[in-house]
């Protein structure tokens, strides 16, 4: 297949981290912002509910700080691919 999914070019499904969301280039700085306030709440709910996910909201905080600081800098705005899927 010519485009393979997110966790495989993440490099499987145990990379998927907080820090790799604000470094992938497929995602926009909104779509990160998104992707990884979705995850914080779903972190928080299951930390709430005794449940780790492997990160604690704190690190997907760093990430969303991390996608900020780039956007600042200029970087994120566009993916690396442009168009409709």
């Amino acid at each position: 297949m010519v485009f393979d999914n997110l966790r495989d070019r993440m490099g499987g499904h145990d990379k998927v981290t907080p820090m790799g969301i604000a470094h992938n280039s497929l995602f926009t700085a909104k779509e990160k912002i998104e992707l990884l306030n979705q995850l914080k709440a779903d972190v928080t709910g299951a930390t709430q509910e005794g449940t780790d996910l492997g990160f604690d909201p704190e690190e997907i905080d760093q990430a969303i700080a991390e996608v900020r600081r780039g956007v600042q800098s200029g970087v994120g705005a566009e993916t690396v691919i442009k168009g409709d899927f």
